[in-house]
Formats: structure tokens, sequence, C-alpha cells
């Protein structure tokens, strides 16, 4: 069957990346208002591609109301031909990000280009490619199989709004929990540790944001009529963001830890086997001097699967040229917390007034500002039946063991999760040198031909775990 399906998929690969340019040509920037056309253009391309490929249902689902309108996901079904078999629903996203600075690009960003091996284009990983290869991939399956069904129930949601935050997706996943039910989530919008060291994400930290505002006196006051006698905000700020950490690198809000979930041995394991080089790393965090964190973890680790509070800028007083001797009467900063899995964001954020709220000085007001619920983290343990069909997929088409990853970044995988009920597999094939979100973004186009073949195993390995996923229903 490996001979069959790589055999399918090489014989349609100039066909599939034809495809794939194509649909690169189509600007969906969703944060974009300018571009809401192109989205929805977009979404109509994919559409009738799924339809192409033989899915007998593909949709275009508005999001949004009348009063605040969305920009369209796509929504394709394709039935197993046994009506027991495990039902999967494929997650990936349309639209991209902006372009600027465009005199950064090589080529234009919506001309796709093929150069070395690479396709560029602004999509190419983030994530049009990684969405279509789940195309070839069926078709290869339902050729190596002689079959005109999958062995799964195979769905398909394709948000519109992803790289904006996906502010209306939950709400498009409570409307359309029906149809969307399955019995196990599959998130291709992650990427591999290197070309040769095949890996699966397992996971996602959440962000939650906040500014904290300090009110003084009503007017900035001569320090040296008032200085040293009255509070002065800077430093009731400084002395509120100096103590955020502990001399070990942990979060002081009082409770922050009490529900991070601890990483395995075997997790810290597979870890520890990645070839990470800490000196390399450090000179792509803009030639960061040294590590530095949570004592006791190693630099992967904090990256991964530790919470975070980082101060992202902080404001006040006299910034202008030269000195100006006063109490300013006002200082404010933004911070962000990274959130691990089992942590929420709404609690972290009552941990922050909590905190402030014990450790603000007399004297002066202190406001806490929250910026939205924040995104939840995701989280899927290795041992689970969906983790283990996909690292078995990925390792017959990679041929090689398969070690595991997590991500710093953030998504919608949490609401998935939760709304729909299901455990999440993330199988990605993107590269952290893909320079997503930045100008040149790129992909390995024979990476995309090991994603679809990945994906033609996949749909084999679930319907294998069967009861497992289903709990026999």
């Amino acid at each position: 069957m490996q001979s069959d399906v790589r055999s399918y998929i090489d014989d349609h690969a100039r066909e599939f990346y034809d495809a794939l340019k194509q649909w690169l040509t189509i600007p969906s920037i969703s944060a974009d208002p300018a571009r809401a056309g192109d989205v929805r253009r977009s979404a109509q391309w994919l559409a009738g591609h799924l339809s192409g490929t033989g899915f007998p249902v593909t949709e275009v689902w508005e999001t949004g109301s009348g009063a605040e309108p969305g920009l369209p996901a796509v929504y394709a079904e394709w039935p197993a031909a046994d009506p027991g078999a495990p039902v999967v629903l494929i997650y990936g996203h349309h639209d991209v990000q902006p372009v600027e600075p465009l005199d950064e690009w090589d080529s234009p960003p919506f001309e796709p280009a093929e150069r070395d091996g690479l396709i560029l284009a602004r999509g190419a990983s983030d994530d049009k490619g990684q969405v279509l290869f789940h195309a070839l991939g069926i078709g290869a399956w339902l050729a190596s199989h002689d079959a005109s069904a999958p062995p799964v129930t195979l769905k398909m949601i394709v948000e519109g709004e992803e790289e904006s935050g996906s502010p209306h997706f939950a709400d498009l996943l409570r409307r359309e929990r029906d149809r969307l039910a399955c019995d196990v989530i599959v998130v291709t919008d992650t990427s591999m540790w290197a070309a040769d060291v095949p890996s699966m994400c397992t996971g996602m930290r959440g962000v939650v944001d906040a500014q904290i505002d300090v009110y003084g006196p009503e007017r900035d006051l001569h320090s040296g009529s008032f200085g040293g006698a009255v509070p002065n905000p800077l430093h009731a700020l400084a002395d509120l963001l100096a103590g955020l950490h502990d001399a070990d690198g942990r979060v002081t809000l009082p409770g922050f830890y009490d529900k991070v979930r601890p990483l395995t041995d075997a997790e810290r394991e597979l870890f520890a086997r990645l070839p990470f080089d800490e000196k390399a790393w450090l000179a792509t965090a803009g030639n960061s001097g040294a590590a530095f964190g949570e004592a006791g973890y190693s630099t992967i680790e904090r990256l991964w699967a530790r919470p975070t509070a980082e101060i992202n800028g902080m404001w006040g007083g006299h910034t202008g040229p030269g000195g100006k001797t006063i109490v300013p009467r006002e200082a404010h900063a933004k911070l962000s917390f990274r959130v691990v899995a089992d942590q929420d964001p709404a609690d972290v954020a009552g941990m922050l007034r909590d905190y402030v709220a014990r450790r603000g000085p007399a004297g002066v007001e202190v406001i806490v500002t929250v910026d939205g619920p924040g995104v939840r983290p995701s989280f899927s343990p290795i041992d689970s039946p969906a983790v283990a069909a996909g690292r078995r997929a990925m390792e017959r088409a990679f041929g090689r063991e398969v070690l595991f990853t997590r991500e710093g970044g953030s998504g919608p995988e949490a609401d998935l999760t939760d709304i729909l009920g299901a455990p999440l597999v993330f199988i990605g094939v993107g590269l952290d040198e893909d320079q997503i979100h930045a100008p040149n973004e790129r992909v390995d186009a024979a990476l995309l031909l090991k994603g679809a073949e990945s994906a033609a195993y996949l749909w084999d390995e679930l319907a294998a775990a069967g009861d497992e996923l289903t709990g026999g229903r």
C-alpha cells in the first residue's frame, strides 16, 4: 500500500503544486477590511477544489451576524463506507497574514514562485499548503485501495479569520456543533523540528494580555519640593513589575502554578533527544546574551510547557531630551502571560488583580485592565490513541522515529476540543525557517508531499483505533 500511495502522490505532485499556486494568488488577508472579498474568493476556491477532489458535501459557511458580519469558513464532508467508523474533523485556515513590508519580499507575495525546492508566497506554509495536502492524501488513499469512500468519515472546517484571532469561530462551532460532531480533531497548522527530524506538536500555550495604570498626584510635581515625600507612580509601578518574579524566575502571583500540568518523565526525555543547539538558538533570538527563565527547566521546556509573565512595555514621566526633575503623575505598563495546559486565562487575570491589590502602595490608584478573555491553551497527551495513531502515520511516511514538540504560540484549538468534546492530534509539516508572518514566506515542496502521505496513512491508523476513539458507539 505504501508504494501505491507514494506513486500516486509522486504522479500527481505537479498537479498539486499548480493548484496550490493558483490558490496562493488570492490575497485572503483577514486583518484588512479591504480584502474581505478576497477572503470570500479564497473560501469559494477551496470549496470548489474539495468538490473536485470528490467530497460529496462542500459548503461555504458565513460567520458573525448582521450587526457584526464575519469572514467565511469552508465545510466539507465525506462519509465512510462503514457508518460505525470513527469521524475525523480536519481543522485549518485559509486566511493569511498581511504582507508588509513589501520591499523585503524577493518576489511579489501573491505571485507564487518555485525556487530551490521551495514554493514562495504568503500562505504557502501558513496554512494553505498544509490544508491542501489533505486533498492529495485522500486521493492517494482512495486510489491505493481502489475505493470510493474513505475508511473514516472525513469532515473539514477551514476558517477565514484565524490570523485575526478567530473572533467568530467559537460561535460558529456552537452553531454547527451537530454537523461538526466528531471523534477526533486533526489540526494541520503546526511545524516540525526539522526536515530530517520529523516531530508532532502536542500542545500550544494560551495567552492573556493586561495593562497596569498607576495614578498619583493630579499633576507632575517638582521633585525638589515634593520628591521623597509623596508616592511616585513610576516607583510604585517598578516595584509591582519587579515583584512578578522571584529569584528562581518563578511567577509570584498567588496560585499561578496550582493548575499547571507537570511535564511527564517521558515528555522530558523526548524533548531532551531533540538536537537543540542553545548557542545557535540564542543567535535566532536577536543574539540574546544568555538563556534565562524558571529554574529547574531546560530552555525548550520553558518555551513549550511552562507559563510566563512578560513585561511588553512601560512608560511614564519625562522621556524627552534633557532632564526634567519631576515626580510624574502617572505610569503605565503592558504585560502578557503565556499559560499552559490546564491553566485558564480568566484565573490568571484574577490573580494579577489580587497581586496588585495586595502589593500596591498607599497613596496611588492602580488599575488593572485585561484585554478580552484571552486564548486558552491546548494539549494532547502523547499516549492518547489519537496521538499514537498520528505518530504511526508520520513514521510510515518519513521512515524514521517521530519525536514530540509543543509550540509557544496560540490558536483556537482549545475552543475546538472544548466545544466539540473530541481529542486533538497535530499533523503538520511546516518548519521554523518557513518565515510565516514575515516577508518571503515559503514551504518545502517535498515536505508537503510527506504531509499528504502522512494523511493517507492516518485514515487507516484512525480506522484501526476504532473503539478506542468512538467508545464502541
